[in-house]
């Protein structure tokens, strides 16, 4: 089971090679055993297999093309409209529409998508977390169809490899790991702790590509920047008071 974790790698293309059924609800079933605050299973997972749905999906992950070539597509939702319909049917008044219960819902999700992950894996299938879901939440709610009480929270292509890439570079253990209480870093450590990331040749190419002075230029300046971080910020926000969140 640990070689599943240590050999994990992100799959990109797949090969059209359907994933069967039976297999498909076994990894699903897999991932509702995840834990769940309260045993409430405040979440959703909306399969995507139709050719037609995943080209009105592509868009909203800005046309990655793992979306529509991938044999299966799911979308992991925070959801709170099926807990409170089953609260009013059973005389009991839901106080869910909130940032809290949000927060408790989107946790769910994502338990449930790396417990979907780990099982796919185990299995021999390729997957991808796409990271733009919250980006652009509102698209996808009006695509999937989602209600009032349910937000996108992340999605994962799952298929069957078509590709063997080089596993990606992580930060030494010491580096996230904190015994007791936090030990926050000295200028000195943060060098350390980077520069195998920094040494990287991929990452050298980077920088080169991208002109800039410094691997955190390149995160700051190029993929992940701050007007796009607040933009998207208020579309999250706005999607969260629309959804009954705010």
């Amino acid at each position: 089971m640990m070689d599943i974790f240590n050999n994990h790698k992100t799959i990109r293309k797949y090969t059209d090679k359907a994933i069967e059924p039976q297999l498909l609800n076994q990894i699903l079933e897999a991932g509702v055993r995840a834990s769940t605050t309260g045993n409430m299973q405040v979440y959703s997972v909306v399969v995507t297999q139709d050719d037609e749905m995943k080209e009105k999906l592509s868009p909203c992950h800005f046309n990655q093309p793992m979306i529509k070539q991938a044999p299966v597509t799911l979308t992991f939702c925070a959801d709170f409209n099926r807990f409170n319909k089953w609260c009013l049917q059973n005389k009991a008044v839901p106080g869910y529409d909130n940032f809290l219960s949000f927060v408790t819902a989107a946790i769910d999700a994502l338990l449930v998508a790396q417990n979907v992950c780990i099982a796919a894996e185990s299995k021999g299938l390729g997957i991808c977390y796409v990271g733009t879901t919250t980006y652009l939440a509102d698209k996808i709610i009006d695509v999937l169809n989602l209600p009032k009480g349910v937000v996108p929270i992340t999605t994962v292509t799952l298929g069957y490899p078509d590709e063997n890439p080089e596993q990606a570079d992580r930060l030494p253990l010491e580096a996230v790991v904190h015994h007791e209480t936090y030990q926050d870093y000295s200028e000195e450590k943060i060098s350390e702790l980077y520069g195998e990331k920094e040494n990287l040749e991929a990452n050298k190419a980077f920088v080169k590509e991208n002109d800039k002075e410094s691997l955190a230029q390149v995160f700051t300046d190029v993929r992940y920047k701050k007007a796009d971080n607040e933009h998207f910020s208020k579309v999250l926000l706005d999607v969260l008071k629309n959804q009954g969140f705010m």
